[in-house]
């Protein structure tokens, strides 16, 4: 009769863990990308309801996240850089966990003990081929007059994305050169958006002709419209990669449902979907889909800021 009582008992346990509702801070690019994809799978799977919470900007969702410190509302926040990963540390507002897929990453270098990064990405200017016809290939290129107007950038200070081409221009220029490089590409800017979907709204509206992104939008091109219409430029100067974080806050209400889900980021079945939902690497050793082997551009050098 215990023994009954017992497995009972840890029925009902497990259901209340698994009905429960998970809540993910994140933004706009996951919302309506790949979480459309692998979230119906994840409920499903663990007979849960999943809320994502899409605050525009990974930098807006950061600020969320700090500002409900003392009474958290999410489990967990997805789509952190590396960069805005130290600033939550910092904040005290995550929860160390290293998951036990986190085996499966090949970069061993990018396992940290509280963020698991899910995907990485070169990033690149792109420019509207039809509308460029002399793109530039290096930074300084960029300063020239005939792009004056024609450039959309990204508020390092909301978006992950415009602050990784912030540290971009700094581990090619070093801080000084690039605070002077700075003050002259701001006369090329036409605006800055506060997060990288905003921008990529305006290279496809035609309102803009080249908008930082990413070096897999040739990829894109390809797939979504059958010829290259948005081209990536890597300059000179060398590479720069974002790495994108999941991670769960501290406090959560729903750890150990945060737990399982950071576990399936991990997995063939999601990793296998971030190519042609995410447009971004896998960090495991899946397969990434022809489109990417032909058109994503190789790259020898990568830079890195000195810590």
């Amino acid at each position: 009769m215990k023994k009954v009582l017992s497995i009972m008992v840890l029925v009902i346990l497990l259901t209340s863990l698994f009905s429960a509702e998970l809540v993910i801070y994140t933004s706009d690019s996951f919302a309506g990308g790949i979480a459309k994809v692998v979230i119906p799978k994840f409920e499903k799977a663990y007979n849960c309801k999943v809320k994502v919470v899409s605050i525009g900007s990974m930098g807006d969702a950061l600020a969320r996240l700090v500002a409900e410190k003392k009474s958290p509302k999410a489990d967990l926040i997805v789509g952190l850089s590396a960069e805005q990963l130290q600033m939550a540390i910092s904040e005290d507002v995550l929860e160390k966990y290293r998951p036990v897929n986190s085996k499966n990453i090949v970069y061993k270098s990018l396992v940290n003990d509280y963020g698991t990064v899910y995907d990485y990405g070169a990033l690149a200017m792109i420019y509207n081929v039809e509308k460029i016809k002399n793109p530039p290939k290096s930074f300084k290129d960029l300063l020239n007059s005939e792009y004056k107007g024609r450039i959309v950038l990204i508020d390092p200070r909301t978006s992950s994305t415009g602050l990784t081409f912030l540290m971009w221009t700094i581990a090619a220029m070093g801080e000084d050169g690039a605070m002077q490089y700075w003050s002259k590409l701001k006369d090329n800017v036409l605006t800055f958006t506060s997060g990288w979907s905003a921008a990529f709204k305006m290279i496809e509206t035609g309102e803009a002709d080249m908008i930082v992104s990413y070096a897999t939008d040739g990829a894109y091109s390809m797939y979504e419209y059958g010829s290259i219409k948005y081209m990536p430029i890597i300059f000179e100067e060398g590479a720069y990669l974002l790495e994108e974080y999941a991670a769960i806050v501290k406090g959560a209400k729903n750890k150990a449902l945060a737990r399982a889900f950071v576990e399936y980021m991990l997995t063939n079945e999601f990793q296998k979907e971030v190519p042609l939902n995410q447009w971004m690497i896998p960090v495991t050793n899946v397969e990434l889909p022809e489109v990417f082997q032909k058109y994503v551009p190789k790259f020898k050098k990568v830079l890195k800021v000195d810590p």
